[in-house]
């Protein structure tokens, strides 16, 4: 079995024969501990690739993401990090105050100049799943752009310069998913991390009036050019799965230990992918290897009965053992 039919066979919940694979680094493992990251890369290879395309240079980006000090990204939003290997925080968002906002636009460029002439033989060329990122995530990117101080207010209000906003934000968004849609990936993926600890940010009536349509358009053309569907979030979920499960998306990688496994299980396990995770807030970092395999036993009990539905993914932060994460991928072929 390819790399590419156990995904599939996984999403389409007909027995592949293992849980498919996948492992994500933050930056600072790659900066800091990149044999290590090799190694385990080589002894557990995954079953995605990313597709060898490229988006266009952006106008106002500066410095570097994931160095200590400050950057500029594509959309203009300046950043502050702290420490190596993460992203940071948005410091000075550009659209602080709204009289900005005339003669602002996305930064188009990023589509109007991206080169995907080479996606297409990539695709062919590999037996593994090829997903898609995009920069798609309309929640955050608000944020980023506004403040998130002013963003929740924007929220509970809604003047007419945050609907005109949510519409160009949402009009770029749409022609990203568009070009993706339109090449031979198997896969697209997009974010947003809804949760805190125990519940969504927002309540989740307000989610499903100004987010879920725009997230429902992006599925809609995915599901119209035959693609699978991938969204991340953090944090506590449990609230919206019923929404994302309905507009189609097809796997979502969550915060499992920040919510009720089992019930997630109970609840939605046949219905859609469970896109990994193991807690990264505390055991992969903190915990014993045994701790470790006593987690991925737990996911497996409850989500996991041979049919698919659900991928062996963590992330490596750059505090965490090795052997931990070693300790995952070894557990998950038991």
């Amino acid at each position: 079995m390819t790399s590419r039919e156990r995904v599939i066979r996984c999403l389409e919940f007909d027995r592949p024969d293992r849980a498919p694979r996948e492992l994500w680094s933050l930056a600072g493992v790659g900066m800091l501990r990149k044999a290590e990251l090799d190694a385990v890369c080589e002894r557990f290879p995954s079953d995605f690739a990313g597709p060898n395309g490229r988006y266009g240079a952006s106008s106002v980006q500066k410095g570097t993401s994931g160095e200590v000090g400050s950057y500029t990204d594509d959309w203009g939003c300046e950043w502050t990090v702290a420490e190596i290997g993460v992203c940071g925080e948005v410091k000075k968002p550009p659209l602080a105050d709204w009289s900005r906002l005339d003669g602002w636009s996305p930064p188009w460029e990023l589509l109007d100049n991206a080169d995907f002439s080479e996606v297409n033989a990539g695709c062919a060329g590999t037996d593994k799943f090829v997903k898609a990122g995009t920069h798609v995530r309309p929640f955050e990117r608000l944020q980023f752009l506004r403040g998130s101080e002013n963003f929740f207010m924007d929220l509970m209000v809604q003047p007419d310069e945050f609907k005109h906003l949510c519409k160009l934000i949402h009009a770029f968004n749409v022609r990203d998913v568009e070009m993706w849609a339109k090449t031979d990936v198997d896969a697209v993926g997009f974010m947003d991390d809804w949760g805190t600890q125990n519940s969504l940010l927002i309540s989740p009536e307000l989610w499903r009036t100004v987010f879920k349509p725009m997230y429902k358009a992006y599925c809609d053309i995915l599901k119209g050019h035959r693609k699978y569907v991938f969204f991340h979030s953090d944090g506590h979920i449990a609230d919206i799965y019923p929404d994302l499960i309905e507009i189609g998306v097809d796997a979502v990688n969550s915060q499992l230990f920040c919510m009720n496994i089992e019930e997630l299980g109970r609840r939605f396990k046949g219905k859609v992918t469970f896109w990994g995770e193991i807690c990264r807030q505390n055991i992969l970092p903190f915990g014993t290897a045994d701790e470790v395999r006593a987690a991925v036993r737990r996911v497996r009990r409850a989500l996991d009965d041979g049919s698919g539905g659900v991928i062996a993914q963590c992330e490596w932060g750059v505090r965490d053992p090795r052997e931990n994460i070693e300790a995952v991928f070894e557990t998950w072929m038991e």
